[in-house]
């Protein structure tokens, strides 16, 4: 339990901020909801509430994330108890994917950083102490823990890059805490942890919870200067200043692109490419999307979530990193798509090269950014800042990056953004999700359909044809280490004995 700031003892009280988006089991915000009717929901607040005064409240609703806040006359609450609002949505234009914004005056901020420090002292005990305070002694005897790797998937991801930024792999003597780190799909976000009344499990995304503070500046690795806010900063500049800088691997999938801004990983904040300090790698893997799910087709999307999943690289990057830091091996170098290689592309520029796909619409948003005023509520938006998108081939499919064998040798096509669908705020994307959408199986029905995309019995004669082109693009992958031995084994032999990319996934 994380103990409660207060005032010299006395409570600390700010207006703050919830968002809810009711729209049934599986959506974004589920945790926090109970649906009573159709119309009626009870909401959890991340905070109690310091004053249940109604007058003291707002409540509003906007459809799509971009659209002006609503207060429809018909759309009520009530506070039910310090930490729950019953909400009567209104009964018409606004539906299930609608975006119910709540403020009001918190108390009891958590103090939550606290929790940088834990993760660095227990990792500094684990290898180096004795006893702790109370006595206890190490498990470990001196000398067994030669390295520590730290190593974080999406939110956790986000905390490595935040540890680094606040100073945490410093221990009380100097030492460095890890000395490697794998920070994967967090995107240039990092997290809603180290500030007054912070709620880390929000996350910046196009749709949900878009301007909470988890998503400001530094963005990057190095120290730069950023003109929009006028700071210069790094993830890595408290590090290099002590001399803990930990080797770096950083992987991002497609769809943290456009859910959480992966470009500014490896551009300035005026949209130019950057080089990267000789301890960090970075690489993306296109087409995939933030989590890999069963193609099962979502009533809140508009097409099924992609199957391709960036875990064979990953299992490569990691003995990379291993080896990096254990031995000085040099890893596979950085693979990302850049401005410099026509490979980053504003949304207009992406929106002009995708294919015109039946039955696949291109997105019209992003998960834009701007700096932000967070000292009302909602924040105020200032100046934005540039974010790019992967360039695609004629499939649509992404291009440059870590390429997965099933692109080269492709049979759909897979894409690192999901729309929401009528009736779950149309248009605007889901969450971090991708989507996917087969080739017609011949020519015929190719034509048919209008699909400028070529049908698989147009491109592959046979399925060992296929086969082999997945093979080839395998072998590419292990020979430049981001593909182990026995993951391209495994791959291969099963796209021999099926056309079916579950099968092999």
């Amino acid at each position: 339990v994380f103990p409660v700031a207060t005032d010299n003892g006395a409570p600390i009280v700010r207006v703050t901020r919830d968002e809810f988006i009711a729209e049934g089991a599986g959506g974004p915000g589920d945790l926090f909801i109970q649906e009573i009717s159709d119309r009626v929901f009870v909401a959890t607040l991340a905070y109690a509430a310091a004053d249940m005064d109604p007058a003291k409240a707002t409540l509003a609703v906007r459809q799509r994330e971009r659209d002006a806040r609503a207060t429809p006359v018909d759309m009520t609450w009530r506070y039910l108890d310090a930490r729950h609002v019953e909400i009567t949505r209104p009964a018409a234009g606004f539906d299930l994917g609608s975006i119910y914004e709540f403020v009001y005056p918190a108390r009891d901020p958590a103090v939550m950083g606290i929790g940088f420090a834990a993760i660095r002292d227990l990792t500094a005990f684990l290898r180096h102490g004795g006893a702790d305070d109370a006595g206890e002694a190490n498990l470990l005897p001196a000398g067994t823990i030669r390295h520590a790797l730290g190593f974080g998937i999406s939110q956790s991801g986000r905390v490595l890059r935040d540890f680094l930024h606040f100073g945490f792999n410093e221990d009380f003597s100097g030492r460095s805490v890890f000395d490697g780190m794998f920070a994967i799909v967090g995107g240039s976000r990092r997290t809603f942890i180290n500030q007054e009344f912070a709620q880390p499990g929000r996350y910046s995304r196009q749709h949900e919870d878009h301007a909470f503070l988890d998503d400001q500046f530094p963005f990057t690795y190095p120290t730069l200067t950023d003109p929009i806010s006028g700071k210069t900063d790094g993830i890595l500049r408290r590090a290099t200043d002590r001399n803990v800088v930990p080797k770096i691997m950083h992987l991002d999938a497609d769809s943290d692109l456009w859910a959480a801004r992966a470009s500014l990983v490896v551009t300035d904040t005026t949209g130019k490419d950057i080089a990267l300090p000789d301890t960090v790698r970075a690489y993306l893997a296109t087409s995939v999307q933030h989590a890999p799910q069963r193609p099962v087709l979502k009533p809140a999307t508009q097409l099924p979530g992609s199957p391709l999943t960036y875990a064979w690289n990953m299992r490569a990057l990691i003995l990379a990193l291993d080896e990096w830091v254990k031995g000085g091996t040099e890893p596979p170098v950085s693979r990302f798509p850049s401005r410099a290689a026509g490979t980053l592309l504003t949304l207009a520029e992406a929106t002009e090269r995708f294919p015109r796909i039946p039955g696949m619409g291109f997105p019209d948003v992003l998960n834009a950014l701007h700096l932000r005023d967070h000292s009302v509520e909602p924040p105020r938006d200032g100046p934005e800042y540039p974010v790019y998108v992967c360039a695609t081939d004629a499939d649509g499919n992404s291009l440059d990056g870590l390429r997965h064998p099933l692109l080269e040798a492709p049979t759909a096509t897979a894409v690192g953004w999901s729309l929401r669908a009528k009736g779950f705020a149309e248009g605007d994307l889901f969450s971090v999700q991708g989507s996917i959408l087969p080739f017609a199986a011949t020519a015929a029905e190719r034509v048919a359909a209008g699909d400028p995309r070529l049908s698989v019995a147009e491109r592959y004669a046979t399925r060992e044809t296929w086969a082999a082109r997945v093979a080839q693009a395998a072998e590419t992958l292990v020979s430049e280490r981001h593909l182990l031995r026995e993951d391209a084994d495994k791959l291969i032999n099963a796209a021999r004995e099926s056309w079916d990319v579950l099968d092999i996934l």
